[in-house]
């Protein structure tokens, strides 16, 4: 019998749950990959060295937000 997901924000944040959720989405998964390597060099090529080190940061929030805002939006 399969384990009913943690549907909550927090429940997110289980490095288990975000590989299922990226297994399963693997168009998704490539568009993250995409957004978490180009997205320093956009800042970098945007605002120097400041906009790389935000374009990390981005990348990383993005990576971890978008199962929860992809599952609350019904996709």
């Amino acid at each position: 019998m399969p384990i009913r997901p943690d549907t909550s924000f927090t429940g997110y944040f289980n490095s288990e749950r975000r590989r299922q959720f990226y297994e399963g989405h693997r168009s998704l998964a490539l568009t993250m990959i995409l957004i978490v390597f180009l997205s320093p060099f956009a800042g970098l090529y945007v605002a120097n060295l400041f906009g790389a080190v935000i374009g990390v940061l981005l990348s990383f929030v993005a990576y971890y937000v978008t199962p929860c805002i992809w599952q609350k939006a019904g996709g």
